[in-house]
């Protein structure tokens, strides 16, 4: 007898195709049956050693976060209930460019620097791996939700070449092909960049197309944050588009917003791109989060001559009064790189978490309450945390437009990803609340998407661009990764005041077939696993 059956369910299957009712019978994992209108067709019904009934519930597949940054946070929390009570049973690591494979013990030590305001410093995890199937390696160990990896592009250029402004010899190049080649040998599903963020940003087109024509040979797709989201966004995205079309890779684009005052409404002009690259025959999806904040590390607000030379190097900058001055004014006047070429507006920027405790003041205010508070300039404030929390303070950047973010989620190659920072004291809610905000805001309340499409946009679609053939879909065959929740209620718990605050209206969540979350609450079930792409290579296509 089959191990579960869950009865009276509202099928919304990920096709967006229209819901119906049914039976569903699970067993090893997988889904076995599907049993249509049973109740009302008066047919026998199926049973299993265990019946959920689900009257009154949505059934669909887990949902796929596209934008995660929980490489540490799945091996330090096993509870994970952040993404496990959204639903989410898939995670997408190695996000922007920077992760912890593959390194070397120097670069791993300046990875853990770098993204400390992302995923902390790590002083709690055992770094028992190197290589990118080492890192797989130790999430089959066993995790909370599964989880897919994408070669980080800004550690293979640290590994290979340091944090150095310039073009990489053809020895460097050759051997940043051969790191990628390896990572997807051993099983990530592509690669990532992070095009303001250092020492990424530092390779031209030439070397990005050079290493996606590696990913595009194994199937992969190519994930860059690209150079600007702000002053010079449409131009980012064009390149981003005509750089894969170059390689005959996959493209997708990263948190794909347009924000800053120089983008609002300018949502229509960033889709024509798309559509008429699609129509092009061009392979492209995106992803976003159903927010208009940003969220990232006050230290990459810096223009990326200040980053260069690594972590040290910028501290020794930012210590130095006349450097300092140059920084400030690059910020403030010229608009940096890192700031995406606008000139940074000190209110926009709320601290959302620090490294050192005797910081803890500052979260929660922008950088200029806490300078008016402290009598001194914006610019003097931030250099103060930069120089105590040693570049570890993490913010929100209130720059987005709900226009923009409602019409860029309705396009059909949308899908969802949180880009979920869980580090800081106030994380932004995205990290908590992006599934359910979703579900319950804008398909309920605002009915900007219909609840079949909007799922579709979390499992289907995202499935498909990791190329998973049994995962995405209510189908017999398919792996048991399931969400169940009540369409009349499911909603994000998670605010900016209280952003760890938990959803409401999803009781059950499986992963493999089996319950991490029941009845609204966390097991002890550490079902996930690392999903590996197929190692089979192909021939690279060129442009």
């Amino acid at each position: 007898m089959e191990e579960l059956v869950i009865r009276d369910a509202d099928v919304v299957d990920g096709s967006g195709e229209p819901s119906y009712r049914a039976d569903v019978v699970i067993d090893g994992g997988r889904i076995v049956s599907i049993v249509k209108e049973a109740a009302a067709a008066g047919c026998q019904r199926p049973e299993a050693r265990r019946e959920l009934d689900a009257e009154g519930l949505v059934l669909s597949p887990g949902f796929i976060d596209m934008h995660a940054h929980s490489d540490l946070a799945l091996l330090r929390d096993p509870d994970h209930s952040a993404k496990a009570a959204q639903g989410v049973t898939l995670e997408v690591l190695g996000q922007d460019g920077l992760s912890y494979a593959p390194v070397d013990d120097r670069t791993l030590a300046e990875v853990r620097r770098t993204i400390t305001g992302w995923n902390g410093h790590g002083d709690d995890i055992d770094f028992d791996w190197r290589s990118v199937g080492e890192y797989l390696d130790r999430l089959d160990r066993g995790i909370a939700v599964n989880a897919a990896y994408l070669i980080p592009q800004g550690t293979v250029r640290m590994l290979a070449v340091g944090w150095q402004d310039r073009e990489a010899t053809p020895r460097e190049l050759d051997r940043m092909r051969q790191l990628v080649a390896e990572g997807m040998e051993q099983g990530a599903v592509g690669m990532s960049s992070g095009l303001t963020y250092t020492p990424g940003m530092y390779a031209k087109d030439a070397e990005l197309t050079e290493l996606c024509r590696v990913v595009a040979s194994y199937g992969g797709y190519y994930c860059p944050h690209h150079r600007s989201y702000g002053a010079g966004a449409l131009e980012a995205y064009a390149e981003m588009v005509d750089l894969t079309r170059e390689a005959g890779c996959s493209l997708h684009l990263a948190h794909a917003t347009m924000n800053f005052g120089v983008n609002k409404g300018r949502a229509p002009e960033l889709l024509r791109l798309l559509d008429d690259a699609l129509a092009s025959g061009a392979d492209i999806t995106l992803d976003t989060y159903p927010y208009t904040p940003g969220c990232t590390t006050l230290a990459a607000m810096l223009p990326s001559w200040a980053n260069e030379g690594g972590p040290e190097a910028v501290l020794k900058r930012l210590a130095d009064d006349d450097t300092a001055e140059r920084i400030r004014h690059h910020m403030e006047a010229v608009g940096s790189d890192g700031c995406h070429g606008v000139p940074i507006e000190w209110d926009t920027i709320e601290i959302s978490g620090v490294s050192e405790p005797g910081l803890a003041g500052f979260v929660g205010r922008s950088v200029r309450e806490s300078a008016d508070l402290r009598g001194e300039s914006p610019w003097a404030t931030a250099r103060h945390l930069l120089l105590r929390d040693r570049l570890g303070s993490t913010i929100l950047q209130h720059v987005g437009h709900e226009e923009n973010v409602r019409m860029i989620m309705r396009h059909p190659v949308h899908t969802g990803g949180s880009d979920g920072i869980l580090q800081g004291t106030k994380p932004h809610p995205r990290a908590y609340g992006t599934f359910p905000r979703y579900l319950g805001h804008y398909v309920r309340e605002l009915g900007v998407l219909s609840l079949e499409e909007c799922v579709a946009h979390l499992t289907s679609r995202p499935a498909a661009r990791l190329r998973l053939p049994d995962r995405g879909l209510v189908r017999e065959g398919y792996r048991a990764d399931l969400v169940l929740f009540d369409p009349r209620t499911v909603a994000a718990g998670a605010t900016y005041e209280n952003p760890r605050t938990l959803p409401t209206g999803i009781p059950h969540v499986l992963v493999d077939g089996r319950f991490v979350i029941e009845d609204g609450r966390r097991t002890d079930v550490l079902a996930g696993r690392a999903v590996r792409r197929s190692p089979v290579r192909r021939n690279a296509t060129r442009g």
